[in-house]
């Protein structure tokens, strides 16, 4: 068993990632502490972990965002090390600085990388003199709408407003001609003042029939960088990924632009003293080019679908470098197997995709070979207002993408949720869309075909008419009283409000 400097993990975060990152310190023969917050007392990281160590009210500012609680609760417990997981702390230099000023090992980049690569105007500026493409856009924050009229007469339109500060696909706006630029300037300010407490924004050309490409990187402390090959995460909706995979379809069969990708992302990583793991974020046009958007410096949610196609244990990993270790393999020794999928299951309305916070009554998981389910919610748990609805990531893998399909297809059709709305159908008809079948769908995929994915007609699988499941629930009502046909029947009303 690998001796590593530290022997007990605080996860700095809640649900799903929690109990993912829970899971490989185990293996690692670890010891975990979790902390939570009022809204959480009840949550499977809570109950998985060694110990739990309350933080605080629901509100995440007044909890997971209180550095000096997590902290506390790390002395408290005798913790050693700190996992950040996705979100709240994760990207916070000043939180990773304070890690290593206490003796406790920060499981992530340094903090140098942190800062560089969290300032998007700094980051285009690093990737730019370590050769990586950048998008034509202005050379920095804008002073005022006469600059930014200026730089989208220079590179055309359409354009995208950005704060430099963000993310999370906060504060970004299109525009596709000068009335719609001069509308969204100041909005974007202020979006990215009252997000990120910094006004500052730039611009970009939005790129034509735009593709989302990733590159998973993960370095050693020993000059060691590796790529896990790519991510398509196109299907977004609010610049948010609802469903990724890999390796992306639409780079099949060229693999000299797979290959360049592959290089500027490591050279990139490279040339700025990275550690751990990390995502390359691209923007990739109708024609291929690709340019460098910006770096994440922390675990993915979609990591999934990259350990799936390579085997590799990515937390695990991240815990490895973090004390000390080599990567676990090298470029060389890691082959890409099959295609996986990620599908991002929400408690949300399925029209608007607008949270629907509240309890989940019953919940049935897939099951199956390939199929895995990363999740931290239990039946009777709540889907909390204060946090991100996410219920469950579903990831399957196959040999070839059309099986992996398939299995998604399966895995989805066997999920149940009751008590709350879910995007569970819009998932189904995303997977069964032609242009998703085909692998050429676009960022825009959703907008594109937003009536096909969300009619509000929802019927399930064998019922062909509205008042063919009226009559069925009418029927299940009467002759059953369990939880999940009143959870299913409320359920679907709500989607005709």
């Amino acid at each position: 068993m690998t001796k590593l400097p530290f022997t007990k993990v605080l996860i700095a975060n809640r649900g799903e990632i929690a109990v993912r990152v829970i899971r490989a310190a185990r293996e690692l023969k670890l010891k975990t502490v979790a902390v939570y917050s009022e809204a959480d007392r009840n949550n499977a990281h809570v109950l998985f972990a060694d110990e739990a160590v309350f933080i605080g009210e629901s509100e995440a500012k007044k909890s997971y965002l209180v550095a000096e609680k997590i902290l506390a609760a790390a002395k408290q417990t005798g913790a050693d090390a700190i996992h950040p997981g996705f979100g709240f702390l994760s990207e916070n230099a000043e939180f990773a600085r304070t890690c290593k000023k206490a003796g406790i090992t920060f499981i992530g980049p340094t903090p140098e990388a942190i800062d560089l690569m969290g300032d998007k105007l700094a980051a285009r500026e690093a990737m730019k003199k370590a050769g990586v493409p950048i998008v034509p856009g202005s050379d920095g924050a804008l002073k005022d709408f006469s600059e930014a009229k200026q730089v989208a007469t220079q590179i055309g339109f359409p354009v995208i407003l950005k704060a430099a500060a963000g993310g999370g696909g906060k504060g970004m706006r299109i525009a596709n001609s000068m009335q719609e630029l001069e509308q969204n300037f100041s909005l974007v300010q202020s979006e990215a003042q009252n997000y990120f407490g910094d006004p500052s924004v730039f611009l970009e050309r939005y790129a034509k029939d735009p593709h989302h490409i990733e590159v998973q990187i993960i370095a050693d402390q020993h000059g060691n960088v590796c790529h896990l090959f790519e991510r398509e995460c196109s299907v977004q909706r609010r610049h948010q990924k609802v469903i990724e995979e890999a390796p992306a379809p639409f780079l099949h069969g060229h693999n000299e632009v797979r290959e360049r990708l592959f290089k500027v992302a490591v050279e990139g990583a490279k040339r700025i003293g990275y550690t751990n793991a990390g995502t390359m974020e691209f923007v990739m046009d109708g024609d291929r080019n690709f340019y460098f958007l910006e770096m994440n410096t922390r675990i993915q949610v979609e990591h999934p679908v990259s350990e799936m196609i390579t085997g590799i244990d990515l937390v695990k990993e991240q815990l490895l470098v973090a004390g000390g270790q080599k990567l676990s393999f090298s470029q060389d020794t890691l082959h890409l197997h099959g295609a996986a999928i990620e599908c991002r299951l929400y408690a949300e309305n399925p029209h608007s995709f607008l949270p629907s916070p509240g309890p989940i009554e019953e919940i049935v998981f897939p099951g199956g070979p390939f199929t895995r389910v990363d999740s931290a919610m239990l039946p009777g748990q709540v889907i909390p207002l204060e946090y991100d609805p996410m219920i469950a990531k579903l990831s399957t893998w196959g040999r070839t993408r059309e099986e992996c399909m398939n299995r998604m297809e399966r895995a989805l059709a066997e999920t149940v949720v009751a008590g709350s709305l879910t995007n569970l159908e819009f998932l189904r008809r995303a997977l069964a869309h032609p242009i998703f079948r085909k692998g050429n769908y676009t960022t825009s995929f959703i907008q594109d075909n937003k009536e096909a994915l969300t009619n509000t007609k929802l019927l399930p699988p064998g019922i062909e008419s509205e008042e063919a499941l009226r009559a069925m629930l009418s029927l299940l009502a009467e002759t059953e009283s369990n939880t999940l046909t009143q959870g299913l029947s409320a359920n679907w009303w709500k989607t005709y409000e």
